[in-house]
């Protein structure tokens, strides 16, 4: 009688074979903790805002202007059927224009309590990755005394220092809230 291997005996003969051949995992030495965020620009600055903070990215909607109030609040966009606040940030900030042309601007998409508030920036730069232990908590002297309440800190990356915005403090902000003349 011929002797025939079991299944269970070959399963087992083929798992040693490749344990005995396979190499070992990459030895990890530390795990890096990741900050991201979305990239964006105003007046040739670069920002980043939480993930999580800005819930859409927008190319700049047809909007309605509204008579009576200030020049950075440029009007209302209907959304998919919800009506879009579409404020200016540069105008905000008192800042000089950006050099990006009308269609590289875009609008970020926030929600503070239930209100939409879309605020147009220069242009977006995507999802950017910090190692979040090179936060620093300083704001930089070169920034324009008007967005430092909005800044709390900042990351570098490839000699690029990019700010951290916080669209909390921006909608929060009464001046940002208060959009009527006078």
């Amino acid at each position: 009688m011929s002797s025939v291997p079991k299944p269970f005996q070959i399963l087992n003969e083929i798992a040693q074979q490749s344990i005995r051949h396979a190499s070992g995992l990459p030895q990890q030495d530390e795990a890096v903790e990741l900050w991201n965020g979305i990239g964006f620009s105003i007046s040739g600055t670069h920002y980043v805002a939480e993930m999580g903070t800005v819930s859409e990215i927008l190319h700049l909607p047809k909007y309605t202007a509204i008579p009576g109030v200030k020049n950075w609040m440029r009007g209302v966009a209907n959304v998919r059927g919800r009506l879009l606040p579409i404020m200016d940030l540069s105008r905000f900030f008192d800042l000089p224009p950006g050099t990006s042309k009308s269609r590289d601007k875009r609008v970020l998409v926030v929600e503070h309590a239930d209100a939409l508030s879309g605020v147009i920036v220069d242009g977006v730069l995507g999802m950017q990755y910090f190692s979040a232990e090179t936060f620093e908590n300083t704001i930089s002297k070169d920034l324009p005394a008007s967005i430092k309440p909005f800044v709390k800190g900042s990351f570098m990356k490839a000699d690029i220092k990019w700010n951290v915005f916080s669209t909390s403090a921006l909608t929060a902000n009464e001046q940002f809230i208060d959009v009527a003349l006078g």
